[in-house]
């Protein structure tokens, strides 16, 4: 999944930014609500979450959720707050988040929480070019899954592969896979774009999938059946 990570705490942004790497996803980071409208509403994110919102922040989140709920492309919006009441969460929910906690929370049960309304909203759109190559990705073991069958994917190729599936049967350029599977670094070598590719395309031929990826020239590549 491709997240939007917004906190005003380093420690907390440190945090959750290499706990949601660890699990396979990228992660964007954004230090104010201002800036995480805008790149909200520029970029595709699957999921936006808000951390420790204190008390001198709640009036700028009451007016940001409902922007970043009316965004077209309907990102799971999730937001931690650093202290508060059952009746805040209440507020917080009616105002546009999709969930809500408080500290101290549980980052597991936050990655489920944001994980099943992951689920939910492909379920809704009916993806018809994922449906299509039979592919899905399975965040809790990491395998990409085609008929049955299963291969174990890497950190980066689950990244590539899901940026892939986003526009499957459809070029994807090769500056957007590099700043979608390596949100971490600034200067990625287009050499290792290459050899992911390469291990992927082994382990999908190894292993029977009918899925490929094809290289599109001088752009970069494109996910399709056979």
């Amino acid at each position: 999944m491709r997240i939007l990570l917004v906190s005003s705490s380093e420690a907390e942004t440190v945090y959750l930014h290499k706990a949601f790497r660890e699990s396979a996803h990228s992660v964007h980071a954004a230090d104010n609500l201002r800036y995480a409208l805008y790149l909200a509403a520029h970029e595709e994110f699957d999921a936006i979450v808000i951390s420790t919102v204190g008390v001198n922040l709640m009036a700028a989140l009451f007016d940001a959720l409902p922007e970043l709920a009316q965004l077209p492309r309907a990102p799971a919006v999730i937001v931690a707050l650093a202290s508060g009441t059952s009746q805040d969460r209440a507020r917080v929910l009616r105002a546009g988040a999709d969930a809500c906690f408080v500290q101290p929370y549980s980052f597991l049960e936050m990655q489920e929480r944001m994980l099943a309304l992951h689920r939910a909203s492909l379920a809704r759109s009916a993806q018809p070019s994922v449906d299509a190559l039979s592919l899905r990705l399975d965040p809790l073991t990491r395998d990409l899954v085609e008929d049955g069958k299963r291969v174990l994917m890497t950190k980066r190729e689950y990244l590539l592969i899901e940026c892939l599936l986003r526009q499957a049967n459809a070029p994807v350029a090769r500056d957007q896979l590099i700043r979608y599977a390596w949100p971490d670094k600034e200067d990625v070598d287009p050499s290792s774009v290459n050899l992911v590719v390469s291990r992927l395309r082994r382990k999908l031929e190894t292993h029977g999938f009918r899925a490929r990826v094809e290289t599109i020239s001088r752009y970069g590549y494109q996910l399709a059946s056979r």
